[in-house]
């Protein structure tokens, strides 16, 4: 067996040794009910915390650079969207329509949007204005970006890294060369993380599509916003090595679960 495999297979005992299994959403209708392996001494409020203290001081940046916006036309569409899509949130976990929500927008020709740990949004005003999206397409971003906080993917990823950082310590008490090393976490990176990264990303497709349905936002605009971004995107690596998936695999997947959160959006749109 290659040190690579070897290394591996160490660095996957090592996380499920010091990992308890746990699945921090309910399924919805979308049915994501993956099992998550959670480092049992890095917990929920621990890397909420610290996610806390690195957006505050995003939003400190912006502030100093005259960047954040709290006023325009885009900030009052996204804390909109923002009001309708945490309420829905309880469907998949109850504790997370209480969590600490902060919305925000920066001003900035980034094509990007996040929700760190705990509830922290940020958008940037560049995807907004370069893509033109409608607000079915924001709340598309959106619910996607909160699908990764309520699945708690970055403690999950934090919990991976942490094996693998235990694992290389006992690699090299156990006779392991650097060159064997620097091989083996590269295997480890893409027998572990990269897959896993593309499965979270799925994961997130699906339940903020469910999101933005039970928002009252049209679940197609995923399928436009993609379109948008994959035309902006300009070359991708493979999917394989990629932590997204191909724009293909994405549109399917999306396209295949549209008709499971239909009956949710046509609710929300009745209920108005």
């Amino acid at each position: 067996m290659s040190s690579v495999f070897r290394f591996a297979g160490l660095a996957a005992a090592l996380l499920l040794a010091g990992c308890q299994q746990v699945n921090t959403t309910s399924g919805g209708a979308v049915g994501v009910e993956r099992k998550q392996y959670m480092f049992s001494m890095l917990s929920s409020q621990q890397v909420d915390q610290m996610y806390s203290q690195s957006y505050q001081k995003t939003l400190t940046d912006a502030t100093s650079a005259g960047k954040l916006d709290n006023d325009s036309s885009d900030a009052k569409r996204v804390k909109a969207i923002a009001a309708r899509l945490i309420p829905q949130t309880g469907a998949f976990r109850q504790d997370a329509p209480g969590w600490d929500w902060q919305v925000n927008v920066i001003k900035s020709d980034e094509l990007n949007a996040n929700c760190g740990p705990g509830g922290k949004i940020i958008f940037y005003s560049g995807l907004i204005d370069q893509l033109k999206l409608t607000d079915d397409e924001i709340a598309a971003v959106m619910g996607h970006e909160i699908a990764h906080a309520l699945r708690e993917h970055g403690r999950e990823a934090m919990s991976k890294a942490y094996g693998v950082q235990m694992a290389t310590q006992l690699g090299g008490l156990a006779g392991l060369g650097q060159d064997s090393l620097q091989l083996a976490n590269t295997g480890v990176e893409y027998l572990m993380t990269l897959p896993n990264s593309r499965q979270n990303e799925n994961e997130a497709d699906l339940i903020g599509l469910e999101l933005a349905a039970r928002g009252g936002y049209n679940p197609n605009a995923a399928l436009t916003l993609w379109e948008k971004m994959g035309q902006a995107g300009g070359e991708k690596p493979p999917e394989l090595l990629s932590t997204h998936p191909a724009d293909a695999t994405r549109m399917a997947n999306l396209q295949a679960a549209i008709p499971k959160v239909m009956p949710l959006y046509e609710q929300a749109k009745a209920g108005k």
